[in-house]
């Protein structure tokens, strides 16, 4: 699984504090059961010091082969402890799909 992989990856390249990969491709107009488009939370120490973009990138990078293949969408929301610590509802929500190909 899609799902499994990105988990299991983004465990390895980041040590995440805590992660979640959540498969949001029921929200737009894909097959049933699909894993195209993903929402990933990680809050990892070796994001402290680094801006956004360059979080962005290490996520990415990790996920390169499955950017390349398998996934069609992928929402990232990168955070340090401290920064996640002040959240108090986590992540945003991802916007409702706006249409797409049957």
């Amino acid at each position: 699984m899609i799902q499994e992989r990105i988990q299991e990856k983004l465990q390895k390249a980041l040590s995440p504090a805590h992660l979640e990969v959540i498969n949001e491709s029921y929200m737009h107009n894909v097959p049933e059961g699909s894993e195209s488009h993903f929402k990933v939370i990680v809050v990892s120490d070796q994001f402290e010091g680094t801006r956004l973009i360059g979080r962005h990138r290490a996520v990415n990078s990790a996920l390169a082969h499955e950017l390349a293949n398998d996934i069609h969408a992928l929402a990232i929301h990168t955070y340090t402890l401290g920064e996640w610590q002040e959240l108090s509802n986590g992540a945003p929500l991802s916007p409702s799909c706006q249409g797409g190909s049957k």
